[in-house]
């Protein structure tokens, strides 16, 4: 045995778990972790604002798969990182943040930078603890990352008193060894998926899977954010190579089949495609996978394929028969699900209905609502609603700018499948949903459930510091970008290979989109009377900036070069992102 204090566990149990990286900022109750953390050869990323930490963590999740690190400090310290962690739950991504709280003796006592960390975070995680203890370290750590990456994944929060991380405890012989023991006893032992379909029962469930899908004249795959990884997109593959099925994702599922592909139809739901929307309206056998029937993809859930048996797989037992009643549902890793299955459709026939049913789909993607032309009006542009770009006028179409920035990227060398995008959120995010040329799992990071302002900078910095010699492409606008506008100082700093391309039309798009359709064109607080410049803000925070509406080599700037970038593209306020779903009405009902 031998003693170490609180502050050298946690950071030798980081080091046996392979965190080469982790961001936050010091405060006086994480000082001691701070301490050590200067000595442990771990790079550790200074943002400017706690929100930022969970961000870049959620970054680095998201492109690995693998728990990530962030640290605050008590009191607001910890109440800025509760936002990104929140939004980590709602997305399924593992992440470990650990916060500094104040001295064991202090709780309760309105301490200076005293909060209830630990009882403000059970809502928004998976799982959260308050350590009180050195030696509850040993096994509290290795236990966070087992819970944080088992099973559903999600943030685990462990909260660390000031003492705690200063005082001696005597650890095992096996320490420096330690972390992969505890943790692959709590998968053994926990089982990780606590209602997961017994073993015995799952090939009844494949079985008839296959019987219902075999029976289907108009099956359509709905793949959700589960599926989106590596493992479920091989084995997702392989089942499209076997059945003829048109494939339609939510927002967060978007990557798990290529946008070349013949069968992927695009995203479904609010701002979703014709073809998505069409398919789903008119299936009789929905096989969702690692989907949760959002309210954005749904809209009316009344209405929604109103004819189909459901089959649905997911990792969670509590999605299933949350929003619609499954014909048959397996609790289980997609990867594993869908091995299962290609093994019991193998010897299913294939069927002239189905084909003809695929290439039904298939032909509706011509019939592409989301390509609506531009609109404008005479204080914004030329005066001719639905005029496109003409002469004169110097705002881009951000659908096609888009759909185009992949091209933009190889002519300076940088190869689409060399490219992580991130968003944030409003209508540029819609746009990169329905436009940009996703082609992988894991290529498209965005904020999918709760939909946080904010995300897309620290995310891209997180995505570049997990993916060394890839080119990540951060696409935000005029509103987003300035929420978390700071950590383009962090970014500068680190002179990663990002480019920030910022859609700049003066308003909160999508809420001013909403007034237009909900509120008889009140625009109501959605609209910039200051309008910062962008390129000047980036300049002075040390980053290469150029205005695309006045520099044709825009992508020289953003892509020939190494470091960051930050592009501004003028667009139209009287930009929309449309609902597409029959006679355009059903998704702004869901709205009301």
């Amino acid at each position: 045995m031998r003693r170490l204090t609180g502050s050298e566990i946690i950071i030798g149990l980081l080091k046996q778990n392979g965190i080469g990286t982790v961001s936050g900022i010091p405060g006086g109750s994480i000082l001691p972790l701070y301490d050590e953390l200067a000595r442990s050869g771990i790079n550790h990323v200074l943002v400017r604002q706690e929100q930022a930490a969970g961000f870049i963590a959620q970054g680095m999740a998201r492109v690995t798969g693998k728990a990530a690190v962030c640290m605050a400090t008590s009191g607001p310290g910890a109440m800025n990182l509760l936002t990104a962690i929140a939004d980590a739950r709602c997305d399924s991504i593992p992440v470990v943040a650990i916060t500094g709280q104040v001295n064991l003796s202090l709780i309760g006592t309105d301490a200076f930078q005293e909060a209830d960390t630990f009882g403000l975070s059970f809502p928004i995680t998976k799982h959260s603890m308050m350590v009180k203890s050195a030696s509850e370290l040993v096994h509290a750590i290795p236990l966070a990352f087992a819970i944080a990456e088992s099973g559903r994944p999600g943030p685990v929060l462990v909260d660390v008193p000031r003492n705690v991380q200063a005082e001696l405890a005597e650890v095992p012989d096996d320490f420096d060894t330690c972390f992969r023991r505890i943790y692959d006893e709590y998968a053994r032992n926990h089982k990780g998926i606590k209602f997961k379909t017994d073993d015995s029962k799952v090939s009844s469930v494949i079985e008839e899977f296959a019987s219902v899908l075999s029976s289907a004249s108009r099956p359509v795959l709905y793949v959700g954010g589960g599926a989106n990884n590596p493992r479920s997109a091989e084995q997702i593959r392989t089942f499209l190579s076997l059945y003829d099925a048109p494939v339609v994702s939510s927002l967060m599922g978007i990557g798990v089949v290529p946008v070349e592909s013949e069968n992927f139809l695009g995203m479904v739901g609010m701002h979703g495609s014709v073809a998505a929307n069409r398919a789903m309206h008119d299936a009789d056998v929905v096989l969702a996978a690692g989907a949760r029937f959002d309210d954005r993809a749904t809209g009316v859930v009344s209405k929604f394929c109103p004819g189909a048996r459901i089959l649905h797989i997911d990792i969670d037992a509590a999605e299933v028969n949350k929003i619609l009643p499954s014909r048959c549902s397996l609790v289980e890793d997609c990867a594993f699900a869908f091995s299962c299955l290609n093994d019991a459709i193998s010897g299913v026939l294939r069927s002239d209905e189905r084909r003809a049913w695929l290439s039904l789909c298939a032909g509706m993607k011509g019939d592409d609502g989301v390509t609506h032309p531009m609109s404008c009006d005479e204080s914004d542009c030329c005066g001719r609603r639905g005029c496109g770009v003409k002469d004169g006028c110097s705002f881009r179409n951000p659908r096609e700018f888009i759909r185009n920035i992949p091209a933009a990227a190889s002519a300076f060398g940088v190869g689409a499948d060399d490219i992580v995008v991130t968003t944030d959120v409003g209508q540029h995010q819609m746009w990169t949903a329905q436009f940009y040329p996703v082609r992988r799992p894991r290529q498209l990071l965005t904020s999918g459930s709760l939909g946080t302002m904010g995300f897309g900078l620290p995310a891209a910095i997180g995505a570049s510091l997990a993916s060394p010699g890839k080119r990540v492409v951060c696409i935000s606008g005029d509103g987003s970008i300035m929420m978390n506008i700071q950590e383009l100082a962090t970014l500068g700093e680190l002179n990663l290979d990002v480019t920030v391309i910022v859609l700049d039309n003066g308003c909160l798009g999508m809420v001013r989109q909403q007034q237009e359709y909900l509120f008889d064109r009140n625009y109501s607080a959605s609209t910039f009377l200051n309008r910062p410049d962008l390129v000047k803000i980036a300049e002075g925070f040390g980053i290469r900036a150029v205005d695309a509406d006045c520099d044709g080599e825009w992508a020289r700037s953003a892509f020939a070069e190494k470091g960051p970038c930050l592009v501004r593209v003028r667009i139209s306020r009287y930009e929309t992102v449309l609902p597409f779903v029959k006679g355009g009405q059903a998704n702004i009902e869901a709205l009301r």
